[in-house]
């Protein structure tokens, strides 16, 4: 599948806010800023910062405002890649087909710059130019979702315990949930909430990122059994050599294939009271369980 046509418009939009929240190169001192910037713009596809914008586009016609926890959202994940690539946790040289940051600036530099992005991504938070209780909630969702009862940072820790170990459904789910679609779900709530949603609108997307998130990781672990590093722009295979809980690992890759379509097919129907104005979020969604890479 390919990325829907209205995607670059948001990625475009995206692209610009993320210039100017983060500080430039030249700033004091600069090889902090370098080593951020090298990984924000490295050539990621934005696609929770996109799933901000669209979730905000279903309760607002004006998605603006919604840059600044989209953009959050990428200094978060961003973080995470470059934390994620250290030697001490996945030891990868390679990520979206460039050196990883460690490689290029050395290990120190990484640390501080993933250290940087992630404190940055709350200020860009508390900048949003809406009501302070919809900047509040948002932070709730954001920082809930990176951090370690149920989140990112929680899921990565489980993950790692779990290399070379035989792991059951419920344990690879908690991993996948945490480590993954904690975060996705955060960009969908960020920008229901950055929009007004109401209670009910942010319940049924909470079950609808939840959902979509988990099938976005299932698909992940397929990817690197069935994928190039060419086509991956990260190291292929790397989950069966360092031996991952995934779900082929798990299941079968017949079976995970099928797990992808059963969540995807989930999220959907929490899609359905909202009609045409969810076709973008529908679309981007799609992608996102089903594509190849």
């Amino acid at each position: 599948m390919k990325l829907p046509a209205f995607f670059e418009e948001d990625r475009l939009a995206v692209e610009a806010a993320l210039e100017r929240l983060l500080p430039a190169e030249t700033t004091a001192p600069p090889s902090i800023h370098q080593a951020m910037r090298y990984s924000v713009f490295a050539g990621g596809k934005r696609v929770r910062p996109v799933l901000c914008l669209e979730a905000a586009r279903i309760f607002t016609a004006d998605v603006t405002p919604a840059l600044h926890p989209a953009c959050a959202l990428e200094f978060i994940h961003t973080y995470s890649l470059i934390h994620d690539d250290l030697p001490a946790l996945d030891n990868d040289d390679l990520r979206r087909g460039k050196p990883t940051c460690h490689k290029k600036f050395g290990e120190a530099a990484a640390i501080l710059a993933g250290d940087a992005l992630l404190t940055l991504a709350f200020q860009a938070i508390g900048e949003t130019p809406v009501a302070p209780e919809r900047r509040v909630a948002i932070l709730q969702e954001v920082s809930a979702a990176a951090g370690t009862v149920n989140g990112m940072v929680g899921g990565q820790v489980a993950d790692l315990e779990a290399e070379g170990r035989k792991v059951g459904p419920e344990m690879l789910e908690y991993i996948h949930r945490s480590k993954t679609a904690a975060l996705i779900r955060a960009a969908i709530l960020a920008g229901a909430h950055c929009a007004g949603a109401a209670p009910d609108d942010v319940a049924r997307l909470r079950r609808f990122g939840d959902a979509i998130g988990w099938a976005f990781q299932v698909t992940d672990d397929i990817l690197d059994v069935e994928e190039s590093s060419a086509a991956l722009g990260k190291t292929a295979g790397k989950d069966v050599a360092q031996q991952k809980a995934t779900y082929p690992a798990v299941f079968g890759l017949e079976r995970s294939h099928q797990i992808a379509r059963e969540l995807t097919e989930k999220a959907m129907s929490e899609l359905a009271a909202y009609g045409q104005r969810a076709a973008r979020l529908r679309e981007i969604a799609e992608f996102l369980a089903l594509r190849r890479a």
